[in-house]
C-alpha cells in the first residue's frame, strides 16, 4: 500500500518533495500505526462489500474496518458475518492492485475465532482486530482470543482497542482504569498497534451529540478524557502508543450557525474559491478544524465514516517543506542540546525538547511525504478529491 497512489506520476512530481514510501506488513507498528491515517469504517453487511472495499482502495483509502459491532442490527449479524468471510475470501483469492489494511471490529471476544476459523486461509488477507468497548476487565478476554487465533492460524494479528467505555470516563475511576488498561496493553505490546477513541459511544452516556459547529475538543466531558488517554497511552518516551482522532459524524448539508471554520484567502490564493464552497456545504471544515485539533493534542489518524472524509484526514497528514526541514535540522544537533534559528528564520529550533516532535515528523514524511515548496494542503486537496 502507498498513500495517494491513485496520483499521476505528474502530479506526484509537482505535488512532493518527497512522495510517500510504499509500505507493507513487515514495517513494523511504529510506521504502520502512522500508516493507518484515515481508517474508513464499513459495515459488514453491505451486499458488495468485497468491491466496495477495492473501489475505496483505488480511491485512496489504505485502512478499512469492517464492522460487525453497533452498525449491525442484532438479528442480521449471522449473516454479517457470512457476508465478511466471503469477501475477505474473495479479497484474497483476487487482491486489487492496493489492498488496504484490513481489520474486522467484532462484538464480542468469541467472534475473533469464529471469523479466523471461518477464513481459513484467506487470513492472510486479515490485518488485525478492532476490539471495541474495551476494558481492563474485558480486554484480557479479547487478547486471548487472538493469542489462540494466532496459534490455529499461524498469523500476527494486530489489534486497535476502542477506548469507549463508562469506567474510563467517569472521574471516580478514569485513573484506575487507564493505569490498568496500560499495564494489560503492555503486556502485549507487539500486537497494539493503535488505540482508538470511541467518542459516539462516550457522548451518549451523557446523552450528548456535537454539532457541526462544534468539535470533539468543545465537548469538555470529553476532551478532558482525550488529555488524560495521552497522558497515560501516548507517551513520547517510549512508552506510548498512537492514539488515533475520534469519528467526525457529519457529511451533507447541516443547518449551521456559527461562522464557516475556513479562511477564504489559502483558498483564493489557489484559485479554489469553489473548492472552499463544496466543503463549507457539507461541513467539512468542521473535519479539518478537528483533524489540527487532534494533531495539537497529540493524536494521529481519525476514524471516518464517509469516503469524503478520507482525503482530507491523509492531506493534512502530509508533512510541510518546512516542518521536514525543521525536523532534519532539529536531529542534526548535536546530542549534548543546543539550539539555532530554522532555516526561514521564522522561529527556534532547539535539539531537546523538539526530538521527539522530529521523529514523529520523520515517521509521518515517510508515510504521507513530503509537500514540495509552496504546496499547501488547498493544492493536495484539490488533486484528490472527485471535482
Amino acid at each position: 500500500m502507498r498513500h495517494f497512489s491513485y496520483l499521476g506520476a505528474s502530479d506526484l512530481a509537482s505535488l512532493f518533495e518527497v512522495p510517500p514510501e510504499r509500505l507493507d506488513r513487515s514495517g513494523g507498528t511504529d510506521l504502520l500505526s502512522v500508516a493507518l491515517g484515515a481508517t474508513l469504517y464499513m459495515p459488514a453487511d453491505r451486499p458488495e462489500l468485497a468491491k466496495d472495499v477495492a473501489k475505496q482502495a483505488a480511491a485512496g483509502v489504505t485502512s478499512v474496518t469492517v464492522c460487525l459491532e453497533d452498525s449491525i442490527p442484532d438479528d442480521v449479524v449471522p449473516a454479517a458475518v457470512e457476508n465478511l468471510v466471503s469477501a475477505l475470501r474473495a479479497l484474497h483469492d483476487d487482491p486489487p492492485a492496493e489492498l488496504p489494511l484490513l481489520f474486522v471490529r467484532v462484538r464480542e471476544p468469541s467472534q475473533i475465532g469464529y471469523v479466523v476459523e471461518r477464513l481459513g486461509a484467506a487470513v492472510a488477507a486479515l490485518t488485525g482486530f478492532v476490539l471495541p468497548k474495551f476494558t481492563a476487565a474485558s480486554g484480557t478476554e479479547y487478547l486471548h482470543a487472538l493469542d489462540v487465533a494466532d496459534r490455529v492460524s499461524g498469523a500476527e494479528l494486530l489489534a486497535m482497542p476502542v477506548i469507549e467505555s463508562g469506567a474510563v470516563l467517569y472521574a471516580e475511576t478514569r485513573v484506575d482504569e487507564l493505569t490498568r488498561l496500560r499495564a494489560l496493553l503492555h503486556r502485549d505490546r507487539r500486537r497494539i498497534l493503535a488505540v482508538r477513541l470511541g467518542a459516539t459511544d462516550l457522548c451518549a452516556l451523557f446523552g450528548l451529540r456535537r454539532s457541526p459547529d462544534l468539535s470533539i475538543y468543545d465537548v469538555k466531558v470529553i476532551s478532558s478524557l482525550i488529555a488524560d488517554v495521552v497522558n497515560v497511552l501516548g507517551r513520547a518516551d517510549g512508552s506510548g502508543f498512537t492514539v488515533t482522532g475520534p469519528v467526525w459524524e457529519y457529511y451533507g448539508g447541516a443547518e449551521r450557525i456559527l461562522k464557516p471554520q475556513l479562511r477564504q484567502s489559502p483558498f483564493d490564493a489557489h484559485g479554489e474559491r469553489e473548492l472552499r464552497g463544496q466543503l463549507v456545504s457539507r461541513a467539512i471544515d468542521g473535519l479539518i478544524r478537528e483533524v489540527q485539533l487532534d494533531a495539537a493534542n497529540g493524536l494521529q489518524g481519525k476514524t471516518c465514516i464517509h469516503p469524503s472524509h478520507v482525503a482530507v484526514v491523509n492531506a493534512l497528514s502530509v508533512v510541510s517543506a518546512e516542518d521536514h526541514r525543521d525536523a532534519a535540522d532539529v536531529l542534526s544537533i548535536s546530542e549534548a542540546g543546543g539550539v539555532r534559528a530554522s532555516g526561514l528564520r521564522n522561529k527556534m529550533n532547539e535539539a531537546r525538547p523538539h526530538t521527539a516532535w522530529a521523529r514523529r515528523t520523520m515517521l509521518r514524511a515517510r508515510v504521507f511525504g513530503v509537500a514540495a515548496q509552496d504546496v499547501s494542503f488547498v493544492d493536495l486537496l484539490a488533486a484528490s478529491l472527485p471535482r
